[in-house]
């Protein structure tokens, strides 16, 4: 009988239990959680702040989830992989594996600000934790707010506790919002949005040093607050495996989430997975791609055979109410329509719908175009012109349609 060992609880390591349990009903199987609690959605803390969510309703799965799965949760940290002894060291408690799965996810990014081990009310904004301590800090009175990072971490965080704070100032180096995945028209829209609901912007800028609750920023702006925020970003967390040579930015896999050091696999926002859309590896830090990897991860460790590749970039987001989604990569021949408050961009390369952008649109039925690049379905003029308008199941063959849409 196998002892299998995920080093991780969230969404992957869910994905990799059912994995397992598809083709091995018997083996053991150990999770191990960083958090004093079992899995759940972690986009959903900022839901949680506004009071739209609650702990029990974030869970991803319910709590008979585990014993159904038998699989035993172990509450502590990861200290050691011994690859040649396959075992897993948590502290002094030591677990054989047959098969291991590294899905640790990804730690926030510290950046070294002179001051700031000063700053008393300080958070990252990653877990239920960090929205419970923010969330308490909060509820002390109207407190000033500052965010370092206008990624979606940072614009998350200030949707989330906006109608608690006094005020709420983001600054980041980058001259727009989510940098790393729109351009300047959207971000415009995006950032107007925002700033109708009372957030203010310091961008183009970034913070020198701390002096006690004063920010000063290389620009020479001070800005006094009560609580500081940092999002800068994420990198995945690859400490366990460091030296084992299989470290790119992420942990490096195959499409069968197998890593080049035997019976480890890895999956999440640790893994560098491929990306069908470039058809070069890279890291796809969501949660339905982290689903999918351990999922597949899970299949091949217990002697089955799965691959996952045709995952793709992607992004949906939100704030009060405007909508924005992207998928793919925006390369090719784009197809622009575009008023002060809506965007939608068409990226076609070689007869297929290679990505999109759509802001401030109707999203609803945005997952055609997601269908469309995954699958690199070859379109006619017809078609194209068809979803240039709107998207369209007519896109898809009677087959696919049965295949991908029920039948519709």
């Amino acid at each position: 009988m196998k002892n299998y060992v995920l080093i991780g609880a969230g969404v992957a390591a869910v994905g990799a239990a059912e994995g397992i349990r598809s083709v091995d009903k018997d083996g053991v199987i150990y999770m191990i959680s960083l958090e004093e609690r079992p899995a759940y959605c972690r986009p959903l803390i900022s839901y949680y702040l506004e009071g739209r969510t609650d702990p029990e309703k974030m869970k991803y799965r319910p709590d008979s989830f585990y014993p159904e799965m038998k699989c035993e949760l172990v509450y502590g940290r990861a200290d050691k992989i011994d690859p040649d002894g396959r075992c897993v060291y948590i502290g002094k408690r030591r677990l054989p594996y047959s098969e291991l799965c590294i899905a640790t996810g990804a730690r926030p990014v510290s950046l070294p600000i002179p001051g700031k081990e000063d700053v008393v009310e300080k958070f990252y904004f990653m877990t239920e934790d960090d929205a419970k301590g923010l969330k308490n800090s909060l509820e002390g009175g109207k407190k000033s707010v500052l965010i370092l990072g206008a990624g979606l971490i940072g614009l998350k965080c200030a949707e989330g506790i906006h109608g608690m704070a006094g005020d709420i100032t983001v600054v980041d180096l980058a001259p727009g919002v989510l940098s790393s995945i729109l351009d300047d028209e959207p971000q415009a829209i995006i950032q107007r949005k925002l700033e109708e609901n009372g957030i203010k912007f310091i961008l183009g800028d970034s913070i020198d040093r701390f002096e006690n609750n004063t920010a000063v920023t290389k620009g020479g702006k001070r800005i006094p607050f009560d609580v500081f925020v940092e999002a800068v970003g994420v990198r995945p967390d690859t400490e366990l495996v460091k030296d084992m040579g299989i470290v790119n930015r992420g942990i490096v896999t195959d499409t069968a989430m197998r890593t080049a050091v035997e019976h480890i696999y890895a999956a999440g926002d640790v893994a560098e997975g491929y990306d069908s859309s470039t058809g070069a590896n890279g890291i796809l830090a969501l949660l339905p791609n982290a689903y999918m990897q351990g999922y597949t991860a899970g299949v091949n460790m217990a002697g089955g055979s799965a691959v996952y590749d045709d995952a793709i970039p992607m992004n949906a987001i939100g704030f009060f109410g405007l909508h924005a989604l992207t998928a793919g990569r925006y390369t090719g021949e784009a197809f622009v329509n575009k008023t002060e408050k809506t965007l939608k961009r068409l990226f076609f390369d070689g007869g297929r719908l290679a990505g999109f952008m759509i802001v401030g649109e109707d999203v609803n039925g945005a997952g055609i175009y997601t269908s469309l690049v995954r699958s690199k379905t070859v379109l006619t003029e017809e078609q194209r012109r068809e979803l240039e308008i709107s998207p369209t199941l007519s896109v898809f063959d009677a087959a696919l349609r049965k295949q991908k849409l029920g039948g519709l």
